[in-house]
């Protein structure tokens, strides 16, 4: 039961994804025309009233990154200037997160720089899911809900695997949330130790624990070029796992990341649809697809209607 006037809009990055939602909440997609001029300009049209409503823009700034992230710019900007009482920006990936810290001289923060954008057009609260860092809540000065994945993956995983499973961090990074994994599942878990030589890649050195005749899991919470997994799989393998599968969030899937997948020890990719699938990826028979809409949905009705959204916070 909804308290008051609950709108839900979407960009061209997701609409998929936006109308499952919309379907979990029993409600039609708003009306907005979001197109882009011969020279590449985005232009947007409100296409109903907005004015006192709560709204909802689902809208991942998934590939191509600045395109989508635009049209979450000029989307907000359009619907605080018809009045919109407040403006969420549902962000189910969160681009540039990857850039959340200096790292090296003259280099940008560009994770915070995306959260002052959206602060500056009026976005007054975000809902996203699994941050690459979790600390970008801390660049914005406004709400901001982090949805985990896991319940879902998690369910999904205790029903297609068994018992005799290990999952596994493909770096020191991701040991706290494979370990959150572990436990519930009551599984083993094993460490990749693994030596980033430049951005997108990497190579694997060896293994931490005991993989010995058990179905390996990679868990990360996104997946780009796959070097880092495919990587990660091979290693595995040689350290005696029986099979390797890898778990991801974000399933960005650029570059070569198909043809390493197609081509690599891993049997199945399980990834949610906070990202559509494109190109080559929709043919690729090793990945699986999991909806976060009811997860989504279910966050977005308990902020309209002001209840607790913690216990979605696992």
């Amino acid at each position: 039961m909804f308290l008051n006037k609950i709108l839900l809009f979407s960009g061209n990055a997701n609409p998929a994804l936006a109308s499952a939602i919309c379907k979990y909440l029993g409600l039609n997609l708003s009306a907005a025309e979001v197109r882009r001029f011969s020279d590449g300009e985005i232009f947007v049209e409100i296409g109903e009233n907005v004015r006192g409503a709560d709204v909802f823009v689902i809208q991942p700034t998934c590939p191509p990154v600045n395109d989508h992230l635009m049209e979450l710019v000029i989307m907000v900007d359009a619907l605080r200037r018809a009045s919109a009482r407040r403006i969420t920006a549902v962000m189910p990936y969160y681009g540039y997160a990857r850039q959340d810290r200096k790292v090296a001289p003259r280099t940008p923060i560009t994770a915070k720089v995306v959260a002052e954008m959206l602060m500056a057009v009026g976005v007054r609260r975000v809902l996203t899911m699994d941050l690459h860092a979790g600390q970008i809540q801390g660049f914005f000065n406004i709400p901001v809900d982090h949805l985990y994945a896991a319940p879902v993956l998690l369910k999904y995983i205790a029903d297609t695997f068994g018992n005799n499973i290990v999952m596994v961090s493909p770096d020191a990074g991701g040991v706290e949330r494979t370990r959150a994994f572990a436990k519930r599942l009551d599984a083993h878990l094993a460490i990749i130790d693994k030596r980033r030589e430049r951005a997108n890649e990497c190579q694997a050195m060896n293994v931490i624990g005991d993989v010995t005749g058990k179905t390996a899991i990679l868990l990360d919470d996104m997946v780009d070029t796959a070097g880092t997994l495919c990587s990660a799989a091979d290693i595995l393998m040689q350290a005696g796992a029986k099979e390797v599968h890898a778990c991801c969030s974000h399933g960005v899937l650029s570059g070569p990341a198909i043809e390493r997948i197609e081509n690599s020890q891993i049997k199945t990719l399980l990834i949610t649809d906070s990202i559509p699938l494109r190109g080559a990826a929709r043919e690729c028979d090793k990945i699986r697809v999991l909806s976060v809409a009811e997860l989504l949905g279910e966050a977005i009705k308990r902020i309209h209607n002001e209840d607790s959204v913690s216990s979605l916070f696992v």
